[in-house]
């Protein structure tokens, strides 16, 4: 008995009792919500679905709809009255959830996995229950709800580092570094739009999704492990890498979708497109392959049949591939009316800076070996393309009401 507890504290455990501490609180809590479920069914089809109106005031959720919300605070009812007639206060409830996110965290990094999701999930229900117990015992303050924000950031934080710091070695240390991002921005641009007057609370990876897909997953990996790879030091934990990807990439797909909305209420409005935004980046695309080819037609031209120099015949090749790409968006993707030279100015700038961009960015990633630079230099590409190229295209070089203001500013001849 005594060895089995000192294997337990120090994480020596053979690949039977890695899997249940694991599932042991897994299947406690699976039969707890499946019952749970079962009963919320049966209620919703005599009485109708019990609506928890804290819930409607929160943005939607395509992982985690309204239907699984109402049930999940239906079910944690008896955890709710039991810390609602116990007294303690909501700030306790918050540094409680505080302690144990961050101790997920500590778990997580030592390779307790199982500890470290178990611990990080009991914090994620906690942080639901402080603010309903302030609000329902009338108690709810700036101070409090600033106190478990914060908190909030440093639990998340917490988890993420412990994660990055047991895969300090591994491929697996990028998804963790982006879902750290991620996990940051989301809240920030929330809070920043209700700063701004603006309203950004959607989005697929809300902090619910982020406890439940990171908590789950790395509180059940050390089954997969112990069941087909029983004999690694240092496990993968397949399943927490999983959770860990899936929140990377939807985290920051919903803290980019929060900042696009964020930004489109706060600008002022334009006169409508030529095009929508698709088909804009379709012709622009299509514009961009053309001249393209143009160019390496026409260099393979001078220099196989003409007998150029590589060298000009690289710089002629650019010069009539950007002439091309100008002319098809002038007339074609952008259909502008504006005067040829200051476009072609303002076009030239544009695509001289892109080159520099460009040049720029797979410098620095070829600093990193492991990196294949093709795929380097795509996503070099693509960033610069959808960062600069396109979006100074459609609002400098071919918006012929931005020429017109330029115009308008020039100081007149005396």
């Amino acid at each position: 008995m005594h060895d089995n507890v000192l294997a337990l504290l120090s994480g020596d455990l053979s690949p039977s009792a890695r899997i249940w501490t694991a599932l042991a609180p897994a299947l406690f809590a699976i039969a707890y919500f499946l019952v749970g479920l079962v009963l919320f069914c049966i209620r919703c089809a005599i009485k109708g679905i019990p609506r928890d109106a804290e819930t409607l005031t929160r943005g939607k959720s395509v992982l985690v709809g309204f239907f699984l919300r109402h049930y999940f605070f239906w079910v944690i009812q008896p955890l709710w009255r039991v810390l609602l007639r116990s007294g303690l206060p909501a700030n306790a409830l918050s540094m409680l959830s505080g302690l144990l996110g961050v101790s997920s965290g500590v778990a997580v990094a030592a390779g307790r996995f199982a500890l470290g999701g178990w611990l990080f999930l009991l914090a994620g229900v906690l942080d639901v229950m402080d603010g309903r117990v302030a609000r329902t015992r009338k108690e709810a303050n700036p101070a409090g709800a600033a106190l478990d924000s914060v908190l909030d950031r440093y639990v998340d934080s917490a988890m993420l580092m412990g994660l990055a710091w047991y895969y300090r070695d591994t491929w697996v240390l990028l998804p963790a570094l982006g879902a750290l991002l991620g996990s940051s921005l989301v809240p920030y641009v929330r809070a920043k739009g209700e700063g701004l007057g603006v309203s950004v609370r959607d989005g697929a990876m809300q902090r619910l999704e982020r406890v439940l897909f990171l908590g789950v997953g790395t509180a059940l990996s050390p089954i997969l492990e112990a069941l087909f790879w029983p004999e690694q030091k240092h496990p993968m934990h397949w399943l927490a890498v999983a959770g860990l990807v899936f929140v990377a990439i939807l985290s920051n797909v919903t803290a980019v979708s929060r900042f696009r909305t964020l930004v489109r209420a706060l600008t002022p409005k334009k006169p409508v497109q030529p095009r929508s935004g698709v088909a804009l980046f379709g012709f622009n695309a299509a514009a961009g392959a053309i001249a393209t080819a143009v160019d390496f037609v026409a260099v393979l031209g001078m220099v196989e049949w003409g007998g150029i120099s590589p060298v000009w015949a690289t710089v002629a090749g650019c010069v009539l591939g950007g002439v091309v790409n100008y002319s098809i968006n002038r007339v074609i993707t952008f259909r502008s009316n504006g005067a040829v030279a200051p476009q072609l100015a303002r076009y030239t700038l544009v695509s001289s800076t892109s080159a520099l961009l460009n040049a720029g960015g797979v410098a620095l990633l070829t600093l990193h070996p492991q990196l294949a630079y093709t795929l380097g230099w795509w996503v070099v590409r693509g960033v610069v393309y959808f960062a600069w190229n396109l979006p100074l295209q459609r609002d400098y070089v071919f918006n012929d009401n931005t020429a017109d203001e330029l115009l308008e500013q020039r100081p007149h001849a005396a």
